[in-house]
Parts: structure tokens; sequence; C-alpha cells
């Protein structure tokens, strides 16, 4: 059975290493995010550097999950000081565990102050894929399928809790996701 493959990509206002006290809550917050959502129905893994959070995105070892890159239009920083962005690399049984992990709880609450710490974009913030079963997703597949969703809309090859799309390429629906459920592009 194919997995859900979720990639999150946001450019943050600030650096991550900025000391105010608006970033460290940031910082402090996701940990507590992402300890919950590895414990919610339906989560199956993360990327996670190999050798933990020393240094840079990009100068990390991510394993199976490849080597670590970004969308084309984020032109900030790339060494620890400068690094201004946050990206996930998820896979879930089904859209709807993903959808009820992001749109409720301590991350839903996160979300709403995400422009407290997130520029406001015109690109879409995540994207969902199918990833063939026993696949391990890169991220570079990520990259390039929101780059791929921003630049032709949602397709069986990336699309949103929006305009999902079932393993077989088919379109169908989430349940309770839409215009009032998915604020997300």
């Amino acid at each position: 059975m194919p997995a859900l493959a979720l990639y999150t990509f946001g450019i943050l206002k600030s650096p991550l290493t900025d000391p105010t006290p608006l970033m460290r809550e940031f910082h402090d917050g996701a940990e507590a995010v992402y300890r919950t959502i590895s414990h919610h129905p339906g989560y199956l893994a993360h990327a996670e550097a190999a050798d933990g959070p020393r240094g840079s995105h990009f100068d990390l070892d991510w394993g199976a999950w490849g080597r670590f890159t970004v969308p084309a239009w984020y032109d900030r920083g790339r060494t620890p000081e400068t690094l201004a962005l946050a990206a996930t690399l998820s896979l879930w049984t089904d859209p709807r565990s993903a959808f009820d992990a992001l749109y409720t709880g301590l991350h839903r609450a996160a979300m709403n102050r995400r422009y407290d710490w997130f520029e406001r974009a015109a690109h879409p913030g995540y994207m969902l894929w199918w990833a063939p079963d026993g696949a391990t997703p890169t991220w570079q597949d990520g990259v390039a399928r929101l780059e791929r969703l921003h630049g032709h809309g949602a397709t069986a090859h990336a699309f949103t809790f929006r305009r999902p799309f079932a393993p077989d390429g088919t379109p169908t629906t989430v349940d309770g996701t839409g215009p009032r459920g998915d604020r997300a592009r």
C-alpha cells in the first residue's frame, strides 16, 4: 500500500537562531508540535538528520531522505546563523490522518500564529503525493513536486487537501476539508 508523503515549506521572517523571544517561542513550540504529531494516528515517519541537529539543514546527513534542498523561491541564508526556513517531510497512512494532525491541537494553534513567524507567500506552503510502497520520499521529490504544484496546480503528481487524489491517480475528497477547513494554498 502506498504511503502519503507530505512536504511543507515556509520562509521565516527571521533566522532560526534569532535570539528574540518571538523566534525562541517558535522554536520551542515546534519541538512540542513535532512530538505531538509523531504520536498521531496515521503518522508513519518523518525526515530526521542522521547526525542530529548540528549545522545547517544543507550540511546534515538525511540518510534515505536524500540531500536537503529548497524551492527556487527561497532566497535567504544557508548557514546555521542565516537559515530562515521551516521544512518538513513526513509519511502518513492517509490524507484524513495527516489533515487531522495539522488542523487540530497544537499544530492548529501554531498555524493560527503562522504570520507572526512566517512571511506571507504567493507560493504553496505544503503539498502531498502518494509514495510507492516501501519507498522513502526525498527532499528533492518534495521540492520538485511543490514547484510543480505552484506552476501547474493540483494533479495526482502533487496535490493539496483541498484537491486530493487517490493512490490510483483519480480525484477524491477528504471529508471535512475544503475552503473552510483548508486555508493553506
